[in-house]
């Protein structure tokens, strides 16, 4: 037997404490009455007639409805009203007892219900014996046995009633005046209208024996006509609260309330104990079981069926239905065993699926049991049901994807905004509201060499991996296509710190990928509320600026200051200004010489754009050159610089002074498959040799994924155009890697030449690089020579090439003219004439 069958057993056992004492009372008054009457007649055949008579009465109930109010009329007062007029006490009260039993056994009550209501409803027929048995002698003709009779079957419906209500109290707790006036109102209506009809029968059967025949005629027309009353009414109200049914669930918001609408009104129009809605969990949905039960105003997560007749249901997509008339003797030991005394199960289906079941359990009274017509009616509605449960998920699966990431599942920007902001909201004393942003670096590489699909899988490791570290209070979401936002709660901005560390060291971590293991990075900007705003927007867009300075930073952990997002908008505001400028032909283009060591001949120029703002005054190279990449203008930008490098190179080239130039190239243009097109138009344009050419391109840029620069580099190499790595020493790569690719010359960074004439380490290095590039057959440049020591050094261990402040600054072409003239003296070359520093320093 389930839970809920053993409470209510439990509970029901309360109804021996009044059974005992109304079997009593109706002992005694029948005792009492009977007294009064010592010499009555025992028509022992009268009273079988009469036993008839209160069996087909109690069977026979009849429904009117009044007002839109359903009245249950049973008509057992007409034959107690005539029994107490033909009938001797104990006759009485023996028949209506035994017809008690006999009509509540057919109807399977349990024993502490059948017992409890034959002892009231003897103990009412002993009260209403005794009222007659002490007034004046009957009369069916006088007005006096009327009101005698009435009284008394009035007596007995008081009785009864107040048995009714004494053991809903102590089953359920007090009654309530409203509830009592609720439960007696109706009931003594119709024992008055009974006792009416019972008189009236009374006279006619005082008129001789053929009123009997007029009394049938009557009988047998008002059975007519309420059969076809009854199905009227059942039709026209099933038709209502289907309306009002359907109405509701059509208005109930999407908003998961659709169980609070629907079930309760399902409840009572089927007239159960339990309505029960069950749709089994799928995918993210769980699973759902709630339960509308008579008496309860909320739902309850317990049903009365048992679980394998829903399953059964859900099973087959066949509906089970279980009653007196329906199902099979197994189904009924199932049911009678979780003690429910029938149920209606009714998948509910969403096409050719079936999604849950619809049921209902324990009809209400004894007296009726679930019917062939109450399974047609709950599958109507578990039709409706069905659609109402599926456009529900489909409304929450919408709303899920509104504010998730259909990649990751993570929440995405607008559902951690939202989040965001009730955490400012309502935020606690002591503790402020951490937003750390996250970018996860290298996922370009990947998706560019390994496809979309392995991006798409990094990332969702990239996702579980925050889940995991993050704690589980905090919101983890992605907000961009490599970026990740947490939110949460901490002590403080150092706390949020730890834990940014924390993360980027979890992510670090290798990550399978197929057959490949790839390692990615993070650039982590930490804002906190209330120290960095109070909008969300205001603390992502921080987030997002410290996450830009995070990435220049070795840590690659940033908390936000005010001094970075001025930098950001002074960069942003630049963006603009640069397009105007490239536009306009504003920026200028500088040149650097570069010398020979060995014997001070000048072997070419470095092009360096400047920029003058008018409101700024002079922007630094990195940062206009950061602009560019960030808004799309850096093709613009070196196309700008190698088209005045070239201009300049055809002056020399036509003066007799042939000057070779180089111009420095950012990674991303080595990505650009039309560059070396657009470089060879330019030669030609310009009239340039291809060998008077040359591309600087970083360290980093030149030793990434080996086969996406090499194409464009291939291409360059191959119009003739010298290509030199800048800023060697600086990144990861080794001479042997670099043989790999087309360049002959190789540019140590000035940190080490600088260095060199005070640190034994950097010397060493210099030396080193040297050694090795001679060795490869590649030209070696120095950067930043600045002394006439360091020029020495460079000399002794064999470097070639000399770049820096000790021969010139950077300078705009009419004063590098002028230094020319001033600093270098001409000589005759096989290829035209050369220039010669005259002295240094």
């Amino acid at each position: 037997m389930s839970r809920i069958g053993v409470a209510a057993l439990a509970v029901e056992k309360r109804a021996w404490l009044l059974t005992g004492p109304l079997s009593l009372v109706a002992v005694l008054l029948t005792v009492v009455a009977q007294l009064e009457v010592p010499n009555s007649d025992w028509n022992w055949l009268l009273a079988v007639a009469f036993l008839a008579t209160f069996v087909a009465a109690q069977l026979a109930v009849l429904q009117v409805e009044v007002r839109r109010q359903t009245l249950v009329i049973s008509m057992t007062e007409v034959p107690l009203l005539l029994a107490l007029y033909y009938l001797s006490p104990v006759l009485l009260v023996l028949v209506v007892a035994v017809a008690t039993l006999a009509v509540r056994s057919y109807q399977r009550q349990s024993v502490v219900k059948l017992w409890f209501n034959v002892a009231s409803q003897a103990a009412g027929a002993a009260l209403a014996s005794m009222i007659v048995r002490a007034g004046p002698p009957l009369d069916g003709t006088t007005a006096t046995t009327w009101l005698v009779l009435a009284a008394a079957v009035c007596a007995s419906a008081l009785v009864t009633l107040s048995a009714v209500i004494g053991v809903v109290a102590l089953v359920q707790g007090n009654v309530q005046s409203r509830d009592f006036a609720r439960m007696a109102a109706p009931g003594l209506t119709v024992s008055g209208f009974n006792t009416i009809i019972g008189l009236v029968v009374l006279v006619m059967l005082q008129q001789g024996p053929w009123s009997l025949v007029l009394l049938a005629a009557v009988i047998l027309f008002f059975a007519v006509v309420y059969q076809s009353y009854a199905r009227s009414l059942q039709h026209s109200r099933s038709l209502n609260e289907m309306y009002d049914l359907t109405r509701a669930i059509a208005d109930t918001p999407h908003d998961g309330t659709l169980a609070d609408v629907f079930l309760g009104r399902v409840r009572e129009m089927l007239q159960a104990e339990y309505a029960t809605l069950w749709v089994p969990a799928a995918g993210r949905h769980p699973e759902v079981l709630l339960s509308a039960k008579v008496d309860y105003t909320a739902l309850l997560d317990v049903a009365a069926t048992p679980a394998a007749l829903r399953q059964r249901a859900f099973d087959t997509g066949e509906t089970v239905a279980v009653s007196r008339r329906l199902g099979d003797e197994a189904l009924r030991a199932e049911l009678s065993q979780a003690g429910t005394k029938d149920a209606i199960v009714v998948p509910l289906r969403a096409g050719s699926a079936v999604i849950g079941c619809l049921e209902v359990a324990g009809r209400i009274t004894d007296i009726y049991h679930f019917g062939p017509g109450d399974v047609r009616l709950l599958e109507t509605i578990a039709a409706h049901a069905a659609v109402a449960v599926e456009n529900s998920r489909l409304v929450e699966r919408l709303r899920f994807d509104a504010y998730h990431d259909a990649l990751t599942a993570l929440p995405n920007r607008r559902r951690v905004t939202d989040g965001l902001e009730e955490s400012v909201a309502v935020r606690a004393p002591g503790e402020v509201v951490a937003v750390l942003l996250l970018d996860v670096t290298g996922l370009r590489d990947v998706n560019e060499s390994l496809g979309r699909a392995a991006g798409d899988q990094l990332l969702v490791e990239v996702a579980g991996r925050l889940r995991e570290t993050a704690p589980s209070s905090a919101l983890v979401g992605r907000v961009g296509g490599d970026a990740f936002a947490i939110t949460l709660r901490l002590p403080d901005d150092a706390a949020a710190l730890a834990l940014a560390s924390e993360l980027r060291d979890r992510l670090r971590r290798p990550i399978t990928v197929g057959s490949l293991t790839l390692e990615v990075d993070a650039a982590v900007g930490v804002v906190v509320h209330p120290e960095h705003g109070a909008e969300p927007a205001t603390l992502l867009q921080r987030a997002d600026v410290a996450t830009q300075a995070a990435k220049g930073l070795s840590s690659g952990v940033q908390l936000f200051n005010q001094a970075l997002e001025s930098g950001s908008a002074r960069r942003l505001g630049l963006a603009a200004d640069l397009r105007h400028a490239l536009d306009n032909d504003e920026l200028e283009v500088h040149f650097q010489p570069k010398v020979s060591i060995a014997d001070r001949r000048l072997v070419g120029v470095e092009c360096l754009a400047r920029w003058e703002h008018p409101a700024h005054g002079s922007v630094l190279p990195a940062d206009f050159v950061a602009v560019a990449e960030h808004t799309g203008q850096l093709g613009k930008l070196t196309e700008a610089v190698l088209t005045a490098g070239l201009r300049r190179a055809r002056q020399w080239a036509d003066s007799g002074h042939p000057l070779p130039i180089a111009v420095n190239l950012s990674s991303r243009t080595l990505l650009d498959p039309e560059f070396p097109g657009r470089v060879g138009q330019l030669l030609a344009e310009h009239g340039v040799a291809p060998e008077l050419l040359t591309f600087e391109i970083t360290e980093d840029g030149a030793v990434g994924e080996l086969d996406r620069p090499l194409p464009v580099l291939n291409r360059l190499s191959a119009l003739g155009v010298r290509l030199a790595v800048d800023d060697f020493g600086t990144g990861y790569s080794s001479l042997s890697y670099l043989r790999q690719l087309p360049v002959q010359e190789v540019k140590i960074d000035k940190s080490f030449v600088q260095g060199m004439a005070t640190d034994a380490g950097d010397l060493a290095i210099v030396r080193t690089v040297v050694d090795l590039s001679r060795h490869f057959g590649l030209v070696v440049v120095a950067e930043g020579v600045e002394s006439e020591l360091t020029l020495n050094l460079l000399q002794e261990i064999g470097c070639e090439v000399g770049q820096g402040f000790l021969f010139s600054r950077p300078l705009p072409y009419e004063r590098l003219e002028a230094w020319l003239a001033a600093q270098t003296d001409a000589e005759p070359s096989p290829a035209g004439q050369v220039r010669r520093l005259r002295a240094v320093g």
